[in-house]
């Protein structure tokens, strides 16, 4: 077993010095606080879990060594005189199949015994029954806040709306925000009896209200950071939050999982964002002095995240950011035994097919297939689009006819990508579909559809028909993408700084998984090419 000797946050990949002035806002009617006393408080955080309690194959990330990195960063905090706080900006689940089979039960323990103080509640914990994320409530053990999330026959907070720290002689409230695109990215059935009203209305009420009981208010979303405010066809994020509502200190957020190497700072208030599945672990320090924060530094600290470079022999390898953080011992007993039973879960049957579907290499990356056609339709359905579209080097592995498990479908979409979307008006879209309809045969980058017809002509996609309607000028049509070609993977059009871009969080493998689910037996008709796109 690798030594966990002492890791300390002097490595973080980037450290900001900030000086900030507080919000002019007023403070509790008796502060506690002592005039000219410096106290010093750490915000620790993390956001968008999604299911990755483990090491992935290159030994990224995983909750073992970031218990390691937490502990020390606490016990460094603490013997320079200082208070730290844990938390996350939500989506905990839905992410690997070792962990959506198990409910997150891992995920959530693993929380527990990190010690978070509290998470917002993101818009994948609707991805279950209420019921299940009550058990996870229960192995958690710390507090799931959004101050906007109602029962709708009740008119009741499902979740506390937030919680308030004594931090010496300071009080700090945490208050939780959830997007209101949970309504359309969530379930229909689960959600069906939830209202969920927009955070910052919510919030102009509220956060007047915690300024009279707290000396500091830190708000902890699952709304995403849009720069500038441009959040496009999503919900409003971050941004718009501090813009609008006045007397929020500092902002932990997620859901757009963005990388914020240094603080957005607007109106006031600290943006934080660690990116995704705790590749990072984010660390602001500030110092709170006579009632108003003085200074501030900030970090983002990776978890054994890797680069490719090439050796002395001329060969890739993956090497280290960063000096490797060891996997602390406790947190490996705890999440083995879930990592074992996740693996023997993806023998599980998930359907079954009447014919072969095809993925052999020369083949789905040359021609419409059959099984091109299944992965288009699913990414389609999932998102609620009119086309799908899937680059052919993502298709790993064929569908043998007969019993298909999860194993086989992991074994034909193994990278973990996630399906997103975007909004096009008809231009728009024409101009994408001549891009990708041109992509030369033979290469990863050919294209699958499914939902659209067209004829590509001297390099422009002509005769384009939506579900055999002709584009209409004043419409706009949703395209399904993976976050890879999105983001201009294969050399697709990068559709990821489209303000009307929304990464869905449902990894690929997983949709197909649940499509197949709803569609056994998969019938050759249904999914046969037709030749409706003519390059």
């Amino acid at each position: 077993m690798k030594s966990t000797k002492r890791f300390f946050s002097h490595l973080a990949i980037v450290g900001v010095a900030l000086t900030i002035t507080a919000c002019s806002v007023m403070g509790p009617e008796k502060a506690t606080w002592q005039e000219d006393k410096e106290y010093r408080v750490t915000i620790l955080h993390t956001n968008d879990h999604h299911g990755r309690f483990w090491q992935n194959n290159n030994g990224e990330y995983g909750m073992a060594a970031r218990k390691t990195l937490i502990d020390n960063l606490r016990e460094e905090v603490i013997l320079n005189n200082g208070h730290s706080l844990l938390l996350s900006g939500g989506d905990i689940n839905t992410g690997v199949p070792e962990s959506d089979l198990q409910d997150a039960e891992p995920d959530f323990r693993g929380m527990n015994m990190l010690k978070y103080d509290a998470m917002a509640v993101g818009n994948h914990e609707f991805d279950n029954p209420l019921s299940v994320l009550r058990k996870q409530q229960e192995w958690a053990g710390f507090p799931f806040l959004s101050a906007n999330i109602f029962d709708a026959n009740t008119g009741e907070r499902l979740f506390d709306a937030y919680k308030i720290f004594q931090i010496d002689d300071v009080k700090v409230a945490v208050v939780g925000f959830t997007t209101d695109d949970t309504i359309k990215q969530g379930n229909p059935e689960i959600i069906k009896d939830i209202s969920i009203k927009s955070p910052i209305e919510v919030a102009k009420t509220l956060i007047p209200e915690l300024r009279k009981k707290a000396d500091l208010v830190i708000a902890v979303t699952h709304m995403g950071h849009y720069e500038d405010g441009n959040y496009g066809g999503n919900a409003p994020g971050d941004v718009t939050l501090a813009r609008t509502v006045p007397g929020i200190d500092v902002i932990v957020g997620g859901h757009s999982q963005n990388p914020l190497m240094q603080p957005d700072e607007q109106n006031g208030t600290l943006i934080l964002q660690a990116h995704e599945w705790g590749k990072y672990v984010g660390r602001l320090d500030f110092v709170y002095k006579n009632g108003a924060i003085v200074s501030s530094e900030y970090q983002l600290i990776p978890v054994n995240l890797k680069k490719k470079i090439t050796n002395a022999e001329g060969k890739s390898e993956r090497v280290f950011i960063e000096q490797e953080i060891p996997q602390d011992p406790a947190m490996l007993a705890l999440l083995t035994p879930f990592q074992e039973k996740g693996q023997q879960g993806l023998n599980i049957e998930i359907g079954y097919s009447n014919v072969d579907f095809i993925g052999e290499r020369n083949q789905v990356r040359s021609e419409e297939t059959n099984l091109g056609n299944l992965i288009a339709a699913a990414m389609r359905s999932k998102v609620n689009a009119d086309i799908g579209i899937m680059n052919s080097g993502g298709i790993r592995d064929s569908l043998e006819k007969g019993i298909v498990t999860y194993k086989s479908a992991l074994k034909v979409q193994p990278f973990g990508n996630m399906v997103s979307f975007v909004d096009f008006t008809a231009d728009e879209l024409s101009d994408y579909l001549s891009v990708i309809a041109a992509k030369q045969a033979g290469t990863g980058a050919f294209a699958q559809f499914s939902g659209v017809a067209l004829t590509l002509q001297d390099g422009k996609a002509t005769n384009i028909l939506v579900n055999g309607q002709a584009l209409q000028a004043n419409q706009t049509y949703r395209i399904a993408v993976n976050n890879y070609t999105a983001s201009g993977g294969d050399g697709y059009p990068k559709i990821t700084n489209h303000p009307n871009y929304v990464n869905s969080g449902y990894v690929d493998a997983d949709v197909l998984v649940e499509y197949i689910q709803r569609n056994s037996p998969l019938e050759e008709a249904k999914f046969a090419p037709t030749g409706a796109v003519k390059r």
